[in-house]
């Protein structure tokens, strides 16, 4: 009895599964892995540019009133940092200022001048959006116009460099994902018109036997779009796993992290799989679909 061959009829639309997703999966790994860069070196800018602050120095003999009156008008202030509904201002008495020198220096100045020649001071921490020097500047003309405010002081060339390399940090970083996305998308790219090139004699076929465009592109649409989904998630996965061995290696590490910054990341790493994917198939199709049978060849 002869044994009958049985060719397996291909099925428009279809194309090597695995290796698809595998080479989507790696793409968009490279993106959500500079995307991850990106969202701890913010937050990390964040958290330095949080530690900016001007030193508002009081007039001695001033009363709990005066000096409450000063700390709830420079609060009230846009300029002044809010975390959890608070202002981030600390007061520190002339007494805390003296034991800190002392601790410091080692040297007790009290004991040979008699007195504290120290100031109270309120510490301020800037919003960010007031921590270039011209707006310091401002703010402190401002606050050295109120009544009680002996002077106002920060650090202007360490604000200078911290605003600086902050910029330059942030602005290379960006760049850095410019080009990870470009380098995501022509993967992706790659991927699926190899893909789809064993599939070119079977969009041809359907051509002949009378299919519309929209017919043939239909299949390879859809699943485009399924595999970008499935190596988004996939890739999503690999982040998420990632992220958990980093935080149980470095310590501290997960206090720069924050919830909506990773659903964004996320949402970004599926929507470009699925776009990417649809937007390649759709233009390796159309090229098949107005290619010659000779050029096909």
């Amino acid at each position: 009895m002869e044994e009958k061959k049985v060719r397996k009829k291909r099925k428009l639309g279809s194309y090597p599964f695995v290796s698809v997703i595998f080479s989507i999966t790696i793409a968009l790994c490279v993106l959500g892995l500079f995307g991850w860069i990106l969202l701890h070196s913010s937050k990390l800018g964040n958290r330095i540019r949080e530690n900016i602050e001007i030193q508002v120095y009081l007039n001695k003999n001033l009363s709990q009133s005066e000096l409450n009156k000063i700390r709830t008008s420079i609060s009230s202030k846009p300029y002044t940092l809010m975390k959890d509904n608070e202002p981030q201002i600390e007061l520190i008495t002339k007494e805390e200022a003296a034991l800190e020198f002392i601790a410091a220096t080692g040297e007790d100045f009290k004991a040979f001048l008699g007195d504290n020649p120290l100031r109270d001071l309120l510490a301020v921490k800037i919003y960010g959006g007031y921590q270039a020097l011209d707006s310091l500047s401002q703010i402190k003309s401002e606050i050295e116009a109120m009544r009680g405010v002996f002077e106002v002081s920060y650090e202007e060339s360490l604000i200078e460099s911290i605003n600086q390399n902050v910029t330059k940090i942030g602005l290379v970083l960006l760049g850095i994902a410019v080009f990870a996305i470009f380098v995501v998308v022509v993967l992706i790219n790659n991927t699926i018109k190899l893909a789809l090139f064993s599939q070119r004699f079977l969009i041809r076929s359907m051509q002949l036997v009378g299919a519309t465009s929209k017919f043939i592109q239909r299949p390879f649409l859809m699943r485009s779009l399924t595999y970008g989904l499935i190596g988004g998630f996939l890739a999503c996965g690999a982040i998420w796993g990632f992220t958990e061995y980093m935080n149980s290696s470095i310590y501290g590490l997960e206090e720069l992290q924050d919830i909506e910054g990773f659903l964004v990341l996320y949402g970004i790493i599926l929507s470009v799989g699925m776009i990417v994917g649809y937007l390649s198939s759709l233009r390796a199709i159309n090229k098949y679909l107005k290619m010659s049978l000779d050029e096909l060849y």
